[in-house]
């Protein structure tokens, strides 16, 4: 597997299939798309990592950050199975969330609905069976009750960024 280029992306982007259209995602490695310390994204159906070695292991078999990736490919289905109406809300919600940076590093990431509910379910293998649905009770919350709600959980003490091997 070979590292894919600006160019690329934005073919696939072009050509992307609904959410509901498709089953897995193909990992494939181009590290410049990836703030540093974020080890994958999902992009329009296909998921971006930042090596050439999460690439394969995702490609190989279920890991807990693919399970994560794949979270957020269920929540697109739910989103009116549109790439663009998620990632529209993605960005709404993250920059709803952004004045909690100051209470929170990577507050803005973090208490984003989608997030929140990948993270808290990335290690459940039967979690990809249903529809992810969660991320709308976050979303009802105002960023401050989230940030409440999130550091309630004990998350805020843990290694918040997607660096999972399993």
């Amino acid at each position: 597997m070979k590292r894919i280029g600006l160019l690329a992306l934005l073919r696939l982007m072009w050509h992307a299939h609904r959410p509901s259209a498709i089953a897995d995602m193909p990992a494939v490695k181009n590290a410049s798309w990836l703030r540093h310390g974020y080890q994958a994204m999902t992009f329009f159906g296909v998921i971006v990592t930042a090596s050439q070695a999460d690439a394969e292991r995702m490609n190989a078999g279920m890991t807990a950050l693919k399970r994560h990736e794949l979270i957020h490919l269920r929540q697109a289905q739910t989103t009116g199975n549109s790439w663009l109406r998620f990632y529209f809300l993605y960005l709404c919600y993250y920059l709803r969330a952004l004045p909690m940076n100051r209470h929170l590093r990577q507050a803005a990431y973090l208490l984003n609905p989608f997030e929140m509910e990948a993270y808290r379910h990335m290690y459940e293998a039967d979690y990809l069976n249903q529809p992810a649905t969660e991320w709308r009770q976050w979303a009802a919350m105002s960023p401050r009750q989230r940030l409440k709600a999130y550091q309630a959980t004990g998350q805020a003490g843990s290694n918040n960024k997607k660096t999972d091997n399993q």
